[in-house]
């Protein structure tokens, strides 16, 4: 601890805060957010691919009561029987489709024998901007839909709360919990999304793509920033011990360099040895 007292100073002070700060950051924080994103789309990419081959089953079975819900079965097709709720169409603010912005039609649908399901009729372009464009009312009567079962969203807290504009409930999330509030009508906590050719389709939602993305690598990389971090700071407090030794060993070498001479050094300077 007698080579340290520089570490008590306040550059080093602060410089050791900042890298327990960092790699705490590294290691609790943006890995572990990283690698989460990583685990949630490699889990939704087995799920639609293993829907891609699975036949169809009925909604009930997999959302048999009003309060059910149905992650570990999302983007499964189902097909369902029933009819469309009038007065329930809600518009989903602020997607984006294929790169331009959309909205997204949410109408309730009554399932026979079963519960009322929150159906994403699929998308509409706005017009002139951000105008609502004329949207197709669902049909009436008795219909059979296949769809994919699709989980909740969370809708946002903050200044984004659901207003009414151009005679449509708008929202900025598909969370069924919210939608059921708007239109007094009770929801599963999961919903459908309507594949092509459906009765009251719009524009249908493509599947996303079967991509991993960045995330396993951004995680790793984070870990390995958290790691080297610390090494980083004790390279550094190494580099300065040793610094600081041979600067010691210097100042003591010219200590003895300049120490005053014996009187046989003295008569040897000026007389010479002597053999």
């Amino acid at each position: 601890m007698k080579r340290l007292p520089f570490l008590l100073r306040p550059g080093w002070i602060a410089l050791a805060l900042v890298v327990v700060m960092f790699t705490y950051l590294c290691l609790t924080v943006l890995a572990p957010w990283q690698l989460g994103k990583n685990t949630s789309t490699s889990r939704e990419n087995r799920q639609i691919e293993a829907s891609l081959s699975a036949e169809p089953v009925p909604v009930t079975s997999a959302l048999p009561r009003q309060d059910s819900a149905a992650p570990d079965e999302q983007w499964r097709r189902v097909t369902a029987t029933g009819r469309y709720l009038p007065g329930t169409d809600v518009l989903v603010r602020l997607r984006v489709i294929a790169g331009a912005p959309a909205y997204e039609v949410l109408t309730a649908f009554a399932v026979d024998g079963g519960p009322r399901v929150l159906v994403n009729r699929g998308y509409v372009k706005p017009e002139k901007g951000t105008d609502v464009p004329p949207i197709a009312a669902a049909p009436t009567g008795t219909v059979t839909l296949t769809a994919r079962l699709r989980d909740s969203e969370t809708a946002p807290t903050d200044e984004k709360q659901p207003f009414t504009e151009a005679g449509f409930q708008q929202v900025y999330a598909i969370d069924t919990a919210q939608v059921a509030q708007l239109t007094k009508t009770p929801l599963t906590g999961s919903y459908l999304q309507l594949v092509d050719d459906q009765p009251g389709s719009l524009n249908v939602l493509p599947l996303p793509q079967l991509d991993a993305g960045p995330f396993l690598s951004y995680g790793i990389q984070w870990v390995a920033f958290g790691i080297v971090a610390p090494l980083g700071l004790g390279y550094f407090i190494f580099s300065e011990m040793r610094i600081r030794r041979r600067e010691a060993e210097a100042r003591a070498q010219m200590e003895n360099t300049d120490a005053p001479l014996t009187a046989e050094e003295k008569m040897a300077d000026r007389y010479g040895r002597q053999r």
